[in-house]
């Protein structure tokens, strides 16, 4: 399938007024980007065209899409690091998987990262954080893919790599108001933590790291051994608590949720909580 045929393909389709600066989402001007002759649809590239600041028009089907992509408290507790940490940030090369609504990616395009990459599988994802990464300005520097995990950036190295992605122990299955794709991490949590971490060696520069978030209740010391195995090592940058809602506690596997009730997993009367870790990797001796 060329390129072009994505576009399509995806429900975005090119406007005959370039002069307009709203777009509904079925609207939104794109090209094919950094991708020439025929591609494989999960790894071809899309970006905003023919307006300096589009931006999403407020319909139905758009309050829909963003209220599914919203920001949760792993996304702030991720970008509260990524400013405290903007040292990392500024002149590099960034990578986000799972770059889902495109906040963290427009965050770090603040602090002044020198291009911007993000994965995502949902086409809503990419179609909206294009938008947002354009709004900002930050649309000459960034590309973003529909693909999954490493594979539209095989052979490519950068200096930072952060992810939030789905890794609550619970299968996929329709919450209310979210994408089927949402938390899910399988019954362990790990079902894409894994094959992230295994892949993080091959796509890290020499002095690159990582930052993502992780569930104090998947199993940290699984995700040390598997990183060592690669000759990384990970430390503790932020342990915050984060609500767990009735819905996605009663979708947690149950032999995880008996192993880690009282432990890493809170109770107080109908309210749980669920410790989190924001965590960086680095090569060791090169963690901080």
């Amino acid at each position: 399938m060329r390129a072009l045929g994505l576009v399509v393909a995806a429900g975005i389709f090119r406007s005959a007024d370039s002069s307009r600066t709203e777009y509904a989402l079925g609207e939104i001007a794109v090209r094919p980007k950094g991708i020439g002759g025929d591609c494989a649809r999960e790894v071809c590239a899309l970006g905003v065209t023919d307006v300096s600041k589009p931006r999403l028009v407020p319909d139905a089907k758009a309050e829909l899409v963003l209220a599914a992509l919203r920001p949760s408290e792993y996304t702030a507790a991720l970008i509260q690091v990524l400013q405290a940490k903007s040292a990392t940030v500024r002149g590099g090369k960034v990578l986000e998987i799972g770059s889902g609504s495109g906040v963290v990616l427009a965050a770090l395009g603040e602090l002044g990262a020198a291009s911007l990459c993000g994965i995502d599988i949902e086409e809503d994802a990419v179609t909206s954080g294009m938008l947002l990464l354009a709004e900002l300005g930050h649309g000459e520097t960034a590309e973003l893919y529909l693909g999954d995990m490493w594979l539209p950036v095989a052979g490519r190295r950068f200096d930072l790599i952060v992810a939030n992605l789905p890794h609550f122990p619970m299968e996929r299955s329709d919450v209310p108001g979210r994408l089927p794709s949402w938390s899910a991490g399988g019954s362990n949590g790990r079902v894409l933590l894994d094959p992230f971490l295994e892949g993080l060696d091959a796509h890290l520069a020499a002095d690159g790291r990582a930052i993502i978030t992780h569930n104090a209740f998947v199993d940290l010391d699984c995700s040390r051994e598997l990183l060592a195995r690669h000759g990384l090592a990970l430390s503790m940058a932020l342990t915050t608590l984060v609500y767990i809602p009735d819905d996605k506690l009663s979708r947690m596997t149950a032999s995880v949720l008996a192993a880690q009730d009282g432990r890493t997993i809170h109770r107080y009367g109908p309210y749980a909580f669920g410790e989190m870790h924001i965590v960086e990797i680095a090569r060791h001796g090169a963690v901080s």
